[in-house]
């Protein structure tokens, strides 16, 4: 087990900000920390940095209190802060020193990721020089320079075309294969549900869904059916007591009890000689459980 939150809780002029938060880490992979805004996530990324200080609890990285002298972190904050009027390369040295990296190995790191990351001619721009997407790869290099044993992304896909979203997905799925460990924060569930295996989900300070996202999506069962036909089947739904949640074109998304409920629409319509082209059971995404 390498990193461990419990019992953590902050808060501001009285009000909670994070209230009692516990998770952990015990593998290498992606871990989600999620929830709609003000709910906490980015003051406990701040506590687990030490950007600010918790009230009580315990924040610890193989078993000892987390201090930035001992564990190699890389941050992509959510608010992206680049100098505007500094070269790139004078920027991305200084983040180097913070971190103690020795010249040469600073220079080597900021190349390498300048070429990974299609940033190279900007080096020696200011950075108000550059688009809001290449900013971003800026931080992003700011983030892997040091080579951390524990990368932290807030929002990291946010505002990239489809390209460069492609790219910051290769970097991630580089870092997990090298074994590193990984905090995500996104509010777009599909790339939560790509990359993260367990999660964490806060509302209003508070923790109110925790664990592995498969073992989540089965205790909600197999209740979501789409079904697309090439007739009008609405009166056979309705019969049958099953809610249609929408509906175009003869596709139809409907919430059932389970199996047994969807089956048995299946064999009705089949009866009646209706044409089925898609009949699918799943259980919900995180975007509906994330909603609900």
């Amino acid at each position: 087990m390498s990193l461990v939150l419990k019992d953590v809780s902050k808060s501001f002029a009285g009000k909670k900000a994070v209230d009692n938060i516990s998770f952990s880490l015990t593998k290498p992979g992606v871990y989600g920390l999620l929830g709609t805004n003000g709910a906490g996530k980015t003051t406990t990324i701040r506590m687990l940095l030490e950007i600010i200080k918790k009230d009580s609890g315990e924040i610890t990285w193989k078993g000892k209190p987390v201090d930035r002298k001992s564990v190699r972190f890389g941050y992509l904050p959510e608010e992206r802060g680049v100098y505007p009027k500094t070269k790139i390369f004078d920027q991305l040295m200084y983040f180097a020193e913070l971190k103690g990296m020795q010249k040469d190995e600073a220079i080597s790191s900021i190349n390498k990721w300048a070429k990974v990351l299609k940033v190279e001619e900007y080096l020696q721009m200011p950075a108000e020089k550059l688009s809001k997407g290449n900013q971003q790869k800026i931080q992003m290099i700011a983030a892997l320079i040091s080579d951390p044993e524990l990368l932290i992304l807030d929002e990291p896909l946010s505002g990239l075309d489809p390209v460069n979203t492609d790219l910051f997905k290769d970097i991630i799925h580089e870092q997990i294969n090298k074994g590193k460990y990984l905090i995500m924060s996104d509010h777009q569930m599909s790339t939560i549900e790509e990359f993260c295996t367990d999660l964490t989900i806060l509302d209003h300070s508070k923790t109110i869904l925790s664990g592995n996202l498969n073992t989540i999506k089965k205790s909600y069962g197999r209740v979501h059916l789409f079904l697309k036909t090439e007739s009008d089947i609405t009166s056979y739904i309705h019969d049958a007591g099953i809610s249609i949640l929408s509906e175009l074109a003869g596709e139809y998304h409907l919430k059932v009890t389970g199996e047994a409920q969807a089956n048995a629409l299946l064999g009705t319509l089949i009866q009646a000689g209706i044409t089925i082209v898609t009949f699918n059971l799943r259980e919900p995404s995180l975007h509906e459980i994330f909603v609900s």
